[in-house]
């Protein structure tokens, strides 16, 4: 947890009500002679991060808050390896689907078959998309990032907003909840089609996506509109994936902005789309094909089945150069992802002898015993990104820039039920105090020259 970031919001009104509050808001006058803002922003960064350095090295340790690391990701409580135990599944499949896991997560209740089957119908009745929005994709260039495209029709479908037309219209607060669920539901039916969509056109030369079958499940639906209706493995792929990437706590950048945009009375769409735009950022939503081409060059160096040993000293070569392992450590957990391991179980059952999986599962009897010994990771553990681009890849699915896309259809499944549950709570509108440096420098005492 990072001292600064949380001091901000926890310490400010501390700072605010003493009386040193004269002294946080200080600014040096003329101290540039330079008309150049950017000459005047090279001079000035190299100091103030000198000065936050030794700021954090001396009261970074600080204790003003404490969390749980160890008990990995729970839904409603619900370990994952419980959720795809209880949640109901497809004739003849052996994956969660993810509207179960949707119904639960704005419930707490596992849903039952009946119940799972008729979010599904629901889901496919909602679907449809408005001309213009069909439009604005066709019309999109081609070097357009995948999830630029995802994130602007999604702001365009704003047009449908009900919320949006119920508040124009004074509606009373204590029904704001049940437009922003009309809403939610709206959206995530027509996740898929928007995501095919764009898949279809950058990679399928505009192919159709072909209609909605009412009789299948959202997963199965989002598969055959993306091309794969002959591999039920990939639609088995596609429920087990839509569901372990669609919620991990408020903290995370997407649900954070979708909650923050929300809390401004935005409708699920615009919240959303906002969602996406921090999903796409490499610290968040890019880190699966960092892993992908990270093992590429991995194989292309090492040949062929690498011993343990010429392995090990990959890996200690690639830290000692200053890199990092892709695909291992995690801002909050301390275990084993537990996303990684229903992975690691599904390609274990599917694709045993791939060589991609075989290279992924030597490296997790590798990598973190050197992690370990290396002494700098606090989760020497793989997450989540260290395997679900290898199994995309293994069915065909090879184009890297779209995988995020796919992450952003299973995001919204936990930050629309969250912000459902928002406005139902009538949580108020974000708006954390804030400091300067030096005014939390002055609060523990700190020589603020550095």
């Amino acid at each position: 947890m990072s001292f600064l970031a949380t001091s901000i919001s926890r310490l400010a009104p501390r700072l605010l009500q003493s009386k040193n509050a004269s002294c946080v808001i200080v600014a040096s006058r003329h101290a540039s002679s330079s008309t150049n803002l950017k000459d005047v922003l090279s001079d000035l960064i190299p100091k103030e991060q000198s000065r936050i350095k030794s700021f954090k090295q001396q009261y970074g340790k600080t204790n003003i808050g404490s969390i749980t690391v160890d008990m990995g990701i729970r839904f409603r409580g619900y370990s994952i390896p419980e959720c795809q135990q209880l949640l109901p599944k497809a004739p003849g499949g052996q994956e969660p689907l993810p509207e179960g896991l949707f119904w639960l997560l704005v419930t707490g209740q596992v849903p039952t078959e009946e119940q799972v089957s008729w979010l599904s119908k629901e889901w496919a009745k909602r679907a449809a998309l408005p001309s213009h929005v069909v439009t604005m994709l066709d019309n999109f260039p081609t070097n357009l990032h995948p999830m630029s495209q995802f994130s602007a029709a999604i702001t365009a479908l704003n047009s449908e907003s009900s919320f949006a037309r119920a508040y124009s219209e004074g509606v009373n607060k204590a029904k704001y909840w049940e437009f922003i669920y009309e809403d939610s539901m709206d959206l995530i039916a027509k996740l898929p089609c928007v995501a095919a969509k764009i898949y279809r056109n950058l990679y399928r030369e505009g192919s159709s996506i072909g209609a909605i079958d009412s009789n299948q499940d959202w997963s199965a639906n989002f598969a055959n509109m993306l091309g794969y209706s002959n591999s039920a493995e990939f639609t088995e792929l596609m429920r087990l994936y839509l569901t372990i990437h669609s919620d991990h706590e408020g903290g995370n950048v997407s649900a954070h902005t979708s909650h923050l945009v929300g809390s401004a009375l935005s409708d699920p769409y615009l919240s959303f789309s906002a969602a996406l735009n921090g999903l796409a950022g490499p610290l968040h939503g890019l880190a699966n094909q960092e892993v992908l081409v990270w093992l590429t060059a991995l194989q292309k160096e090492m040949g062929g089945e690498v011993s343990d040993e010429k392995m090990r000293d990959y890996i200690w070569n690639t830290l000692k150069s200053g890199r990092v392992v892709p695909g291992y450590g995690h801002a909050v957990l301390r275990k084993t992802d537990p996303r990684y391991q229903c992975q690691q179980e599904f390609a274990f059952k599917h694709l045993p002898n791939d060589p991609m999986f075989k290279l992924v599962h030597q490296l997790y009897k590798i990598v973190p015993p050197v992690l370990l010994e290396q002494g700098k990771a606090k989760n020497p553990w793989p997450n989540v990104d260290a395997h679900s681009g290898v199994l995309l890849q293994y069915y065909g699915m090879t184009e890297m820039n779209y995988y995020t896309v796919l992450f952003g259809v299973s995001r919204a499944l936990g930050v629309l039920a969250q912000l459902i549950w928002s406005r139902a709570l009538g949580f108020p509108l974000e708006r954390p105090k804030s400091m300067s440096t030096d005014g939390l420098m002055t609060l523990v005492g700190a020589n603020k020259s550095g």
